[in-house]
């Protein structure tokens, strides 16, 4: 094995061990649910719209750096939580029963890749989706939230 291909490997265990243990036993993060339909419920009740993230918490980099640098953050979950009522939908590798619960609203909403963010109105209906990773700060993430509201008002 070359230097450089032990590295890569040494980087990718690593990450994966890190992975494993931050995400995929269980640990929901505060603030968010994993019930889209109670989401949905709540939505209607509260007039706010609901983001789903659908990520692969135990195999997607970009998922796990979100994770860490932007939905686990309290200012993110705070400020995000005035207008929208956040859900994660996770697809680990680690949890094959997880995965197999969710895997029907992947097909509905039909994922392509992950982290996707899908923005459904109280309604249910979507009106905007993106990658997750294209916002990797709190206050773009968020900038960004604000802007599809407005653009979803003006529509």
């Amino acid at each position: 094995m070359t230097m450089m291909k032990a590295i890569t490997w040494l980087a990718s265990l690593t990450i994966g061990v890190a992975a494993l243990s931050a995400s995929a036993f269980g640990d929901t993060l505060e603030g968010w649910s994993t019930d889209l339909n109670k989401a949905l419920e709540k939505a209607k009740a509260e007039n706010k719209s609901v983001l789903v993230e659908f990520t692969g918490s135990d195999w997607c980099p970009p998922c796990i750096a979100m994770r860490k640098n932007v939905f686990s953050k309290k200012e993110f979950v705070t400020a995000a939580s005035k207008k929208f009522i956040l859900v994660e939908l996770d697809f680990p590798k680690g949890d094959k029963d997880l995965k197999e619960k969710n895997q029907p609203l992947a097909e509905q909403y039909k994922i392509e890749g992950f982290p996707t963010v899908v923005l459904l109105g109280a309604d249910g209906k979507e009106f905007t989706r993106f990658f997750a990773s294209q916002f990797p700060k709190t206050e773009d993430f968020l900038k960004h939230l604000n802007e599809a509201l407005e653009k979803k008002t003006l529509d």
